[in-house]
């Protein structure tokens, strides 16, 4: 069984990081949730589950805003291969959410099988605090920046921190 909302933050408690969530409807998309910035401080984030070809599998977890080359983030990440978009039945089997879910707090169902790479982008580490769904598309946990990468080692993850982003000042046109 996947853990629930409750068990994810009294696990957080457990590790003494502080985090604030507030409870909104639901959101699919980054483009869904972006009336939630100007209430919810902090960065706001996308997460993508990926596969690369010969099955492992990563979480790239970047700045809302950020534009990641799915041509090229093999390479940045260590993945063999061009990396694909994972299924729903796959995200749901490793990481217990469902699409529009996807956060790294469902590390927290990894833990036994260490299936998971977590990327984080380095620039999106930059900013603090930063904000994930609980595992629900229906609310936004907040939580600075070093206590994710302790809730990522907690679980059992070697938090990858890596630029994993389009630099803007990069004139290859990757977007």
């Amino acid at each position: 069984m996947p853990a629930t909302r409750s068990e994810l933050l009294t696990f957080l408690e457990s590790l003494g990081i502080e985090t604030t969530t507030q409870d909104h409807p639901a959101v699919f998309t980054v483009a869904e949730s972006g009336g939630l910035h100007d209430t919810i401080p902090g960065g706001h984030t996308k997460n993508l589950f990926l596969k690369d070809k010969k099955g492992r599998l990563f979480l790239v977890v970047a700045l809302h805003d950020a534009e990641i080359d799915l041509k090229s983030i093999h390479q940045k990440i260590g993945a063999q291969g061009r990396v694909s978009f994972g299924k729903a039945d796959l995200l749901m089997e490793v990481l217990g959410v469902e699409p529009g879910s996807v956060t790294p707090f469902a590390l927290i169902n990894d833990r036994a099988a260490q299936r998971i790479t977590p990327v984080l982008d380095a620039a999106m580490m930059a900013v603090d605090p930063l904000n994930f769904h609980p595992l629900q598309n229906t609310a936004t946990t907040t939580i600075a920046a070093d206590d994710l990468k302790r809730f990522v080692a907690a679980c059992g993850h070697d938090p990858q921190v890596l630029p994993v982003a389009a630099d803007a000042g990069d004139a290859s046109g990757a977007v």
